[in-house]
């Protein structure tokens, strides 16, 4: 038995196609272009790359694209003018600050100065607690890719089936669950430290690993048949590919569980393709809400 493998990247293309034939609609209906505002500090190579490839998503989506980028030393009170700035643009529907922020800002402080009606990451504490209240939030867009990529393997319907997310953080673990249970999965929460994780593992129909651990989670910790969302992206050394190089490998150990697993997100091209797509899902959202404007069925 050999997995399938979820294509993320062919799944954001197929978003993204949609995203751009709403907008090109709501230009046409409404008049209204969203635009999607970016704000990079510092040259931290990852969120470099990251900002480039938002950029050019929302461009060719037909969206208005706005780029701050912003020196290391960028004070935090010069930060957070800057995103009230932008809270007041009336040209502005999505605000997305780009994490992880230097050291010496209170990355916190400035998620709170961002208007939670153009919260495209939704972080704000308004928007994490409408979805706990199960009520209409601008969520966070990789556990939105999560939650898609597994309908995908499983034809749209997560109903009754048993989902163990492994990690427990605000900006995964936690929303993913409450995504996965709004779907009408029955969701356990697990950690590192969780007792007889390899065994709790093993009864999921849908299994997300996002706790940061190159490889963490085996092969034999995968039920057989199951649907396994991998979120991780960490760096190891390559010495295959030359002295001081590295690649990049999710939280599962893949190819042990590929030979289990009914289906699998591979890294990279799994799940990190498809938060650039809810990105561009949610400012469209932003845009009509913020306008009184029915919102579309994108995803």
């Amino acid at each position: 038995m050999s997995a399938m493998i979820i294509d993320g990247k062919s799944r954001a293309a197929a978003l993204d196609a949609k995203v751009a034939e709403v907008v090109a609609g709501l230009k046409s209906a409404h008049g209204l272009t969203p635009g999607l505002a970016v704000v990079l500090v510092g040259d931290d190579p990852a969120s470099d790359i990251y900002v480039t490839n938002k950029v050019k998503r929302t461009e060719a989506a037909g969206m208005r694209s706005i780029e701050h980028r912003l020196p290391a030393e960028t004070g935090e009170a010069d930060l957070i003018a800057l995103v009230e700035s932008l809270n007041a643009d009336p040209e502005v529907d999505g605000i997305l600050v780009q994490m992880p922020l230097p050291k010496h800002i209170d990355s916190d402080r400035v998620v709170m100065t961002i208007d939670p009606a153009k919260d495209v990451d939704g972080l704000h504490p308004m928007n994490a607690g409408l979805l706990v209240l199960g009520q209409p939030a601008l969520v966070a867009c990789t556990p939105q890719g999560c939650v898609d990529l597994a309908k995908q393997a499983r034809d749209g319907d997560l109903s009754g089936l048993d989902a163990v997310v492994i990690g427990r953080s605000i900006l995964v673990g936690k929303p993913v669950s409450l995504l996965l249970q709004n779907a009408n999965a029955t969701v356990t929460m697990a950690h590192s430290r969780t007792r007889n994780l390899p065994e709790i593992c093993r009864r999921a129909d849908i299994l997300v690993a996002a706790i940061g651990r190159p490889h963490y989670v085996k092969g034999d910790w995968v039920k057989p048949g199951a649907t396994v969302i991998d979120v991780g992206i960490n760096r190891i050394p390559a010495p295959e590919r030359g002295e001081g190089k590295t690649r990049i490998v999710g939280d599962v150990d893949t190819e042990a569980a590929k030979a289990v697993a009914g289906a699998i997100t591979p890294v990279p091209g799994g799940v990190g393709p498809m938060t650039i797509g809810f990105l561009l899902v949610n400012t469209v959202v932003a845009a009509c809400r913020r306008r009184g404007i029915p919102e579309p069925k994108i995803a």
